[in-house]
């Protein structure tokens, strides 16, 4: 089986059932150099004859009678093909066999088709069989560019594989490859100079490994396709390799036992192009054939900006909602920020920026931890909780959790996706998934607007910092410093790195910010720098106002969860008209908007911006900017709110 880059290069290749690295090729994807040296050495007529080559039997034959040995043999590339294709031993009656085989093939396929057949069957060695797997082991290329000594050499081996291998006989192989390439002057394809040339070039005189990059990603494509011969995935060879070599160098300085894992994905459709489950496959040390990017690990903070997203979209809070960072107790639990200080009333935009845990605490606890991990769930994204027989707790907030590294790098896409969430891909072939709202596009604008001014990590030099990407990121670290993790997105790709030990034990001093985060900032300067106007301009819906403009119960936190405040009152708000799912005839006039219940002065919201109070004792009319769907809001004193979504046609 092959596991191909995008753009049909190999990333790994697996023996084939009888151990034999046979690795298919076209062969319009061959040197047309190599062709014509294989065709002029062993099959002239190839072109011309039906299979069998009247002529070359009639001289062998001859030769035979006069000199009473073989002097040279009349199979075609055909008989050849027929032979690799069924061995049989070497008598009369298998030559008459495959002599009416070779007949019959022709019949059936394209001289074409015949070709590609024998350069991916002929012997070459070892277990090595076609010029594709030859041309990669010996000079550590693809054979879409051979020079004329390395094509000579590819058409001389098959003759006498074992006794003819460069890495073994180096002088016999020369001799064979010069033996072609006297012929092939002769024959009048090479000039005088490239002959001379093609001579005094050495043979190769070792076997190179195989490509083999992205291993783990490519053992599970294997795993899920098991009779496929050849997948193409998504990934960016040299991005590929650029990622695996930085993460190699940069692990190298890390502790002995750690590891990385990283994934850059393209965001527009959702394609992973580098993927790396382990800085170093080959060391048992770091466990280096076992997936990280597919291992459940704690997120830490990384999750933060998925919980404030949801808060931001059910109008819980604002960026300039004030939360109070102070030491509280939520029940039996007590948590403290990451360096033990606390600092007091801030802004939801900077307990986010600063990653502080009390306020994340109190927006999950107002929010609620159940209607978080299954909002999660229906998106696909499950979180793992350490008693799976228990429901979330407030814990979550900060890590105390589970998600694997492909799950993180798909949420963080969803934030360049306006909060929609959709499976990654991961092969050329997978159709886009179906997509799943997990929050509206104004509270993914908030979080990128917030993330985006977050300080990039100490110690980035200032031309790093000049050249960078404007990427909106986020750290986190998890519970006892085992897991460390920087999450970063543009409008063009995500990118997620997590660093620790493979059995969890853990790293002091360690953090997102000191270790994920600069291999964060490295892997971004591979891709380039950012096209211009790549920044987001807020949608509709995104309220920009500042604090003392904000609805009163959006000014500061409200506490109590949510569940419990709404079920104070038996009489909340509800919208009479338009109802939720209605479609309305759009024009030039206005639309009455009726509400009932609620407490106290009733507020509405259209895609999250306040429409101005209608005047005393009458009612509330909107005119509508355009067609399309539109979100209304109607919140009363208490903080209570209900939702329509309506359609606008003309």
């Amino acid at each position: 089986m092959l596991i191909l880059a995008r753009d049909g290069s190999i990333l790994r290749g697996f023996l084939s059932t009888d151990g034999q690295w046979r690795l298919p090729v076209l062969p319009d994807a061959v040197d047309p150099l190599y062709r014509r040296i294989l065709i002029a050495a062993e099959d002239r007529r190839f072109a011309l004859h039906p299979g069998v080559d009247p002529m070359a039997a009639l001289r062998a034959l001859g030769q035979l009678v006069v000199r009473q040995h073989i002097v040279s043999g009349a199979s075609t590339l055909t008989m050849q093909t027929v032979r690799l294709l069924e061995h049989r031993p070497r008598t009369l009656a298998s030559k008459l066999i495959e002599t009416a085989e070779a007949l019959a093939l022709e019949r059936i396929e394209s001289k074409n088709d015949i070709l590609g057949l024998y350069m991916t069957l002929a012997p070459f060695g070892g277990n090595l069989e076609g010029v594709r797997a030859a041309s990669l082991a010996y000079f550590g290329r693809e054979p879409s560019r051979l020079t004329p000594a390395e094509a000579a050499l590819l058409v001389a081996i098959p003759r006498a594989p074992e006794r003819l291998r460069p890495d073994r006989y180096p002088a016999a192989a020369r001799r064979a490859r010069n033996r072609v390439l006297t012929r092939i002057f002769a024959a009048g394809i090479l000039s005088p100079a490239a002959y001379a040339e093609a001579r005094s070039e050495p043979v190769p005189r070792q076997r190179l490994a195989m490509p083999f990059h992205a291993p783990h990603l490519a053992s599970d494509l294997r795993k899920r396709a098991p009779g496929q011969a050849v997948i193409r995935t998504t990934i960016d060879p040299l991005l590929q390799r650029q990622v695996e070599a930085l993460l190699h160098r940069e692990i190298t300085a890390f502790y002995r036992h750690a590891t990385y894992a990283a994934l850059v994905v393209a965001n527009r459709r959702r394609r992973v192009v580098a993927y790396v489950g382990n800085a170093i496959f080959t060391s048992a040390a770091r466990r280096g054939t076992i997936d990280m990017a597919r291992v459940v690990r704690s997120p830490g903070s990384a999750l933060k900006p998925f919980l404030y997203a949801m808060a931001f979209d059910r109008l819980i809070i604002h960026p300039e909602t004030l939360l109070d960072d102070r030491r509280r107790d939520f029940g039996d639990y007590a948590p403290s920020d990451f360096n033990g200080r606390f600092q007091g009333e801030v802004s939801a935009r900077e307990a986010l920026q600063y990653s502080l845990n009390v306020p994340a605490v109190a927006v999950l606890q107002r929010l609620g931890p159940e209607r978080f991990t299954s909002a999660l769930a229906a998106a696909g994204i499950r979180l793992h909780l350490p008693q799976p027989t228990t429901g979330p707790g407030l814990a979550v907030a900060l890590g105390g959790d589970g998600i694997t590294l492909t799950d993180m790098a798909t949420l963080y896409v969803a934030l360049a996706h306006g909060g929609k969430v959709a499976p990654l891909r991961y092969r050329a072939d997978e159709p886009a998934g179906s997509e799943t709202v997990l929050f509206g596009p104004a509270a993914a604008w908030y979080v990128d607007d917030i993330l985006s001014a977050v300080p990039p990590p100490p110690g980035l030099p200032p031309s790093a910092l000049r050249r960078r990407r404007p990427l909106a990121f986020k750290t986190g670290t998890s519970y006892g410093f085992r897991d460390s993790w920087a999450a970063g997105y543009d409008r063009e790709f995500t990118i997620v790195v997590w660093a620790g030990r493979p059995d969890g034990t853990p790293l002091p001093g360690s953090s997102g910010l000191t270790i994920a985060a600069p291999v964060l900032f490295k892997i971004a300067d591979l891709l380039g720098p950012a096209p211009a106007g790549s920044g987001r301009p807020p949608p509709p819906g995104a309220l920009l106002v500042s604090r003392r403009n904000l609805p009163p119960r959006l000014q500061r936190l409200q506490t109590g969860p949510l569940d419990r405040a709404a079920s104070a009152e038996a009489d909340a708000p509800r919208i009479l008209f338009p109802p939720n799912g209605a479609t309305l005839e759009w024009g030039e006039r206005d639309l009455p908007l009726e509400a009932a219940g609620g407490s106290g002065a009733l507020h509405w919201l259209v895609d999250g911006r306040p429409l101005p109070p209608p005047p005393p004792h009458r009612p509330l009319y909107w005119r509508p900017s355009g067609i399309g769907f539109v979100r209304l809001t109607v919140i009363d004193s208490a903080g209570r709110s209900a939702h329509a979504n309506i359609r606008l046609m003309p």
